[in-house]
């Protein structure tokens, strides 16, 4: 009895296919925990699609990776002075975002980042000058900019890439290639036909592994079921239950993620209401699970537990049999299944 990730491979594998032919010299990304797939089963699909390059998160990633994927590793997070040594093969390409990291890594392939608009980390324009002595002893694989997700300033992003490319050729800096994120399919063809002599290469993660919602489906298996009636004791802080129906025992806990949920960005007054009234809730326990059931999702009985979670489902509703499997709305990226099926 498990958690299970069931994949339709046919569906998803087409839309690879379909998201590397819109962005020609992809450069798929595996980090964290692998878009909820693993670090293997992702490489082993960068391989599949003829990838000659991987983006991974960290060195550590790199490490564990480099024995699945046989291409060039880009780490994504920035190089800097002082941090752990990770032995990792030549074919292992380093981040950088300020001179003094350049200089750090004498003799290493290297990707400089500039400073976007996120404003996260990267190389600023009054740096540039100091960047032709820098790259003497590195080998220099290109630049890279990392935009944003949203503008609400209106402003345009192949706009803020120009900008960048034109300071770079004014500091007569190599522009043979350029890394970019979170650009449409579109905004990286205008770039690419303004700049024909700069190879663009869109480093590219969750719209490549999780573009297509239908190709991948999360489902808990029941392992119990036990009727209930309004005011039994239950659980570990033996509260009374509110109804007669039935406590439902899934497999899918914390050490799956289950009941962890990042913050959100909201937007609007309709989607604060939700978050308002959610956390209304969840000051009396009424804590919605990502399990549905009888198609509803159901609530929790209680905080889920390590490994599984316990859900009330009321007697109205379709009573669950053990080995029964409920549909669970879950973020790839925050969990940890038992096993994968392709099907």
């Amino acid at each position: 009895m498990a958690l299970t990730l069931y994949v339709d491979t046919a569906r998803w594998r087409a839309h690879h296919k379909h998201v590397q032919e819109q962005f020609p010299g992809l450069v798929p990304v595996c980090k964290g925990n692998g878009y909820g797939f693993g670090h293997e089963r992702l490489a082993e699909e960068a391989t599949r699609l003829g990838s000659d390059i991987l983006a991974v998160g960290t060195t550590y990633e790199a490490a564990r990776i480099k024995d699945w994927f046989g291409g060039d590793l880009l780490v994504l997070t920035p190089y800097r002075r002082g941090e752990e040594p990770v032995p990792l093969p030549d074919r292992v390409i380093r981040s950088v975002s300020s001179v003094d990291g350049v200089y750090g890594l004498v003799g290493a392939r290297v990707v400089i980042e500039v400073m976007s608009s996120m404003k996260r980390h990267g190389v600023s324009e009054h740096e540039l000058s100091q960047l032709h002595a820098a790259i003497e002893n590195v080998r220099l694989e290109g630049f890279a900019i990392h935009l944003p997700l949203d503008r609400t300033d209106g402003s345009d992003a192949v706009e803020e890439v120009i900008g960048w490319m034109d300071r770079l050729r004014a500091a007569r800096l190599p522009l043979h290639t350029m890394f970019v994120s979170h650009l449409k399919a579109e905004e990286l063809a205008r770039l690419q036909q303004q700049f024909p002599q700069t190879r663009f290469r869109a480093r590219i993660g969750t719209r490549l592994w999780l573009g297509d919602h239908d190709a991948t489906e999360y489902r808990g298996a029941v392992l119990d079921v036990t009727r209930v009636s309004k005011g039994d004791r239950f659980g570990y802080r033996q509260q009374k239950t509110a109804s007669d129906g039935f406590l439902v025992v899934v497999a899918g806990g914390t050490s799956h993620g289950v009941g962890l949920e990042a913050p959100k960005a909201l937007h609007g007054v309709m989607p604060r209401a939700k978050g308002v009234a959610r956390a209304g809730l969840a000051t009396v326990n009424r804590n919605l699970s990502p399990f549905v059931w009888g198609g509803k999702q159901r609530w929790f009985a209680e905080p889920p537990h390590m490994q599984v979670s316990i859900l009330f489902v009321p007697s109205d509703a379709p009573e669950p049999k053990v080995g029964d499997e409920l549909v669970a709305h879950l973020r790839h990226t925050t969990t940890q299944f038992d096993r994968i099926v392709d099907r």
